[in-house]
């Protein structure tokens, strides 16, 4: 999907000035001031470093987050509904049906007590008028779908009867069953080894494009975040800091977090030498800096990155980025081309 195409219809996902507040002494800023759209159709991936907010972003997109220690203010639209204010049934409905979520480990998100048929039929019948049979029917062409072997003999499976591989196939069926509008992935492929990573990351693209769902991919893997997005977001201490394409983004990074991410990379890394990682680690979020979060940790930081507002680099096709350096060199470039 061109750039065109995605801002030249209108978003299946809305989010404007998102913040999360876990309460706390002090409280923890788990996620600021965000705000993106998404496409139907098209796949953002959104990458940092563990503690960033990523999860807390998607598990915001379903309310997933216990509603007692936590404060979102802004404003999140996912087809055309305000998901902040959805309650009883119009919230369950959301959930699954309009929206649905791969989570980080199936092995926990899929109940130990029921088989894997069991609980993809639920859904299904939860969502939809159909009957247990006609469920059970379902779960199979599911299982199909994702390509699990003698699929209906896994249906009577438990999840631990299964490989890791194989459960994570279950979950993404049990994430599809209701043909949902927008996928929610966190992670999917973080527990499993190099050549199941591949075949999970290949089949999310493949039935992503069949269906035509809109997908936000969460991982902290630049090679994973390559593969299956069309946009990124990079995203350091609970807020964006650089959204564009990702071959601007991957060719031509212009905040220093994407630069250091790209730079600590094993593709043409020289063995024996060292990465060129990000030094220091993520400020905690009950207590970040004033400005740039990333300063503290930044080798171009200076008196202006510590100051509020931070000014925003903005290029084509909805291309920005929050950082002072970004915007001076902007300027100089300007200034130079108009000599």
């Amino acid at each position: 999907m061109t750039q065109e195409t995605v801002h030249a219809v209108t978003p299946l996902v809305r989010v404007q000035d998102l913040s999360v507040r876990f309460a706390g002494t002090p409280p923890v800023h788990a996620v600021n001031n965000v705000s993106f759209d998404l496409a139907p159709g098209e796949v953002l991936g959104i990458l940092g470093e563990s503690g960033s907010g990523k999860s807390v972003t998607l598990k915001t997109l379903l309310r997933l987050l216990p509603e007692r220690k936590t404060k979102i203010t802004g404003r999140v639209e996912v087809d055309g509904n305000d998901v902040l204010s959805l309650q009883g049934r119009a919230l369950a409905d959301h959930r699954g049906g309009v929206a649905s979520m791969i989570f980080q480990d199936p092995a926990l998100a899929l109940d130990p007590v029921y088989t894997v048929g069991q609980q993809i039929a639920e859904t299904v019948m939860r969502h939809e008028a159909i009957s247990k049979s006609d469920a059970m029917t379902r779960a199979l062409e599911m299982l199909e779908l994702v390509r699990i072997p003698s699929a209906k003999r896994r249906l009577e499976n438990y999840p631990h009867e299964m490989s890791g591989g194989m459960r994570q196939r279950a979950m993404i069926a049990l994430a599809l069953a209701c043909r949902p509008k927008l996928l929610l992935a966190d992670e999917p492929t973080t527990a499993l080894d190099a050549t199941v990573q591949i075949q999970i990351l290949l089949l999310l693209r493949e039935l992503q494009q069949e269906m035509g769902m809109g997908v936000i991919f969460v991982t902290h893997d630049i090679g994973v975040a390559v593969e299956v997005s069309d946009r990124l977001a990079v995203m350091y201490a609970g807020s964006f800091v650089e959204t564009g394409s990702v071959r601007d983004v991957i060719r031509d990074a212009r905040h220093p977090y994407s630069k250091g991410l790209l730079a600590a990379n094993l593709v043409g890394a020289v063995p024996g030498t060292r990465l060129d990682a990000v030094p220091g680690a993520p400020p905690p979020l009950n207590a970040l800096p004033e400005g740039c979060s990333f300063a503290p940790r930044c080798a171009h930081a200076e008196a202006a990155c510590h100051a509020s507002p931070l000014p925003v680099w903005t290029g084509a096709d909805g291309r920005w980025a929050r950082c002072v350096q970004a915007s001076r060199t902007e300027t100089l470039a300007k200034a130079e081309g108009q000599r």
